[in-house]
């Protein structure tokens, strides 16, 4: 299909301004372009920033917490699902205000609370820092679920791009480790391999926001060991049995080039038994969720997020692929 008009409109008027390569831009001014989305707020029943512990015991992780404001349509709503959301950003970018709007919405969208998490970043916190943090925020969440009003049995892990790596990476550990039950994972166009030979990054290698020469640099932030690349917490793709791993919902972007490593991810999970559904938003670039005012997509996506949570617990065993 082709770009979608609102991804093309978007993308000139990225063009426009100019931006240099990421390895070309100050560390400090990267992240300082990661802004929050412009326009007021949806409004939720309450939010709260605390400081949870890390996976260390020096170690302390921001957090916010918003609890959904009740749609009287969906019963038995509290205890709530609860959704433990880690941001994208190449892990080395991003943070809670950034991701404060989409957060709100998924909220109330999945009639769940949201803990979004401020993990540690590269390259000065490198691979497997971000994937321990992500971690203990998921089990920190099932320990203190009384206290949250939230449902253990029904605890999410989501993410976008990087996000969605550190949230499949959470799901292998806390398989491995037996530390916690997590009952689903939602994953937004994600990093799932250390491969740049895809069809989709050589296809949207250039002019699509994310570029093959910014994941190539991302990687190189976050695991500059070449050997750490090949470590199923890395890379979620090359672990050697997804077994047992929570059913998933996963999300690819048409012109990104995650696109078929996300793809890949899923068609494994599924091949190894793990429920799946897998969306291909045709039309859409690297990124498009968090940009509710600007993309419809975004909009709809956020809502098909949110059946997936409030469904949580029926019985679907097989692999869907939608548009």
């Amino acid at each position: 299909m082709s770009l979608d008009p609102q991804a093309r409109r978007f993308l000139d008027k990225f063009a426009r301004v100019e931006i240099p390569p990421v390895d070309q831009i100050p560390l400090s001014d990267l992240r300082a372009m990661v802004t929050p989305i412009p326009g007021k707020p949806d409004h939720v029943a309450g939010h709260d920033h605390r400081f949870i512990p890390g996976p260390d015991p020096e170690v302390e992780l921001p957090v916010r917490i918003y609890w959904p404001t009740r749609n009287e349509d969906v019963p038995n709503a509290s205890p709530w699902p609860v959704m433990v959301y880690f941001h994208g950003g190449g892990w080395v970018v991003g943070n809670l205000e950034a991701y404060d709007s989409l957060c709100r919405k998924l909220a109330n969208a999945g009639q769940c609370v949201v803990v979004s998490v401020d993990y540690r970043l590269a390259p000065e916190h490198q691979f497997p820092t971000a994937a321990e943090d992500a971690h203990a925020a998921a089990v920190w969440v099932a320990e203190n679920a009384a206290e949250l009003d939230v449902d253990p049995n029904r605890l999410i892990v989501a993410g976008d791009s990087a996000g969605g790596n550190l949230a499949a990476a959470c799901c292998l550990m806390a398989r491995d480790r037996q530390s916690v039950e997590i009952a689903h994972q939602v994953l937004i166009y994600p990093v799932t391999d250390h491969n740049f030979d895809r069809p989709s990054y050589i296809e949207n290698a250039e002019g699509y926001m994310l570029t093959r020469h910014s994941m190539q640099w991302f990687w190189e932030q976050y695991v500059p060991s070449s050997h750490d690349r090949s470590h199923a917490y890395a890379s979620p793709m090359r672990a050697e049995s997804l077994a047992g791993l929570p059913a998933a919902f996963v999300v690819s972007a048409e012109f990104d080039p995650l696109r078929d490593e996300g793809e890949a991810y899923a068609r494994r999970l599924e091949a190894s038994g793990v429920p799946v559904e897998l969306t291909r938003c045709h039309g859409q670039i690297h990124g498009f969720l968090r940009w509710t005012d600007k993309f419809d997509a975004a909009r709809d996506m956020v809502e098909q997020i949110g059946q997936c949570v409030q469904s949580i617990g029926e019985d679907d065993n097989s692999l869907s692929i939608a548009s």
